[in-house]
């Protein structure tokens, strides 16, 4: 599978060893950036060129990575088709995918060992989403928002405010 990968800094160092692994699991691992370390560096540049690519392939998957990851999830999710998940468990990052179709795993390097955020990345990457018809509705109406910008309608067993 094809994987992008963008991260700031602070995610770097994990980066690389993901580049590194996933090649050796038989991915085709895409690094987005950065290339060099810079301490001073921001994540927007590459976590939304990562972001842009995987929304642009859909037979691919995304990762950003920063040191608590929060920022990369909100970056990644700019990008129209793209729904990132932050992953800070073994089972976030499977329900990312399995209930919310993700295509973009977020993962703070700072927060984890790298064997556990690692696993996290593993998990994702190997759990299908489980295509039942209330994940489909429920990503249809994020969908549709980020299309046309239109609310959803409330139940009508839900009082409006």
């Amino acid at each position: 599978m094809r994987v992008y990968l963008g991260s700031d800094h602070a995610g770097y160092e994990f980066k690389n060893h993901l580049v590194d692994w996933l090649r050796e699991a038989g991915h085709e691992p895409v690094d987005c950036g950065p290339h060099i370390y810079d301490a001073q560096d921001d994540y927007p540049p590459f976590c939304l060129r990562a972001a842009e690519r995987t929304a642009a392939d859909p037979d691919a998957l995304g990762i950003v990575i920063g040191g608590s990851g929060n920022g990369e999830q909100m970056a990644a999710n700019k990008v129209k088709g793209v729904r990132a998940a932050l992953a800070w468990s073994e089972e976030t990052a499977a329900l990312g995918r399995q209930h919310n179709d993700a295509n973009v795993v977020a993962v703070g390097a700072r927060m984890h060992s790298r064997d556990e955020a690692t696993k996290f990345v593993e998990i994702f990457l190997s759990t299908p989403f489980s295509g039942d018809e209330r994940h489909i509705r429920r990503i249809g109406m994020l969908s549709g928002y980020e299309t046309d910008g239109d609310l959803p309608p409330v139940p009508a067993h839900h009082p409006q405010r």
